[in-house]
């Protein structure tokens, strides 16, 4: 139906109080779960911060794997390669285009090293949904260049203690130099 300036739908109505469900009725900023959590989250934050932790990264180009397998999508400059800040290369003597080894506790890679000042200092970044050589990928053109897997660094015990959700950011990782570009 056209209307000029658009459809007059009458004054809004207040709705929060009939669609929220929670015990009190109203918006709870900090239910007693969080509030119970906070010592744990408080005593993490006196913790030892990791030298390196691990994100990940997506590529608009890479989006999700089966892009991969897209010659339209798969051409031009390689994209798994691990972003690192700067001053972490020089500190690990790593070089642009080399490859670098990176261990977490459960796991080891190696990948190319592609350094970036966009990258905040012990941060590195590594793109999801790689791996395309692992056993059982019918993915052709991907296997082609199948970059590394970043879940081979997560490990599948780890969960945020409050949520539930496992952990896949923030991993803490050591990167050693493999070779120069």
């Amino acid at each position: 139906m056209a209307a000029s300036g658009g459809i007059d739908l009458g004054e809004l109505q207040a709705r929060v109080p009939e669609v929220l469900r929670t015990p009190s009725g109203k918006v709870e900023l900090a239910p007693p779960m969080l509030l119970a959590d906070m010592a744990r989250a408080w005593a993490d934050l006196g913790s030892p911060v990791p030298e390196l932790v691990i994100i990940g990264r997506r590529d608009l180009r890479s989006n999700n794997s089966w892009m991969h397998n897209l010659p339209t999508l798969a051409k031009g400059p390689y994209r798994c390669t691990a972003l690192v800040h700067p001053a972490d290369a020089a500190r690990l003597q790593l070089a642009d285009g080399g490859l670098a080894q990176v261990d977490s506790d459960v796991g080891r890679i190696q990948v190319q090293v592609e350094i970036s000042a966009d990258m905040m200092p012990g941060v590195v970044s590594l793109p999801h949904g790689w791996g395309h050589d692992l056993p059982g990928t019918q993915l052709s053109l991907a296997a082609l260049r199948p970059g590394v897997n970043l879940n081979a660094l997560l490990g599948d015990q780890a969960r945020d203690p409050l949520s539930g959700n496992a952990v896949l950011s923030g991993v803490a990782i050591r990167m050693t130099a493999l070779s120069a570009a």
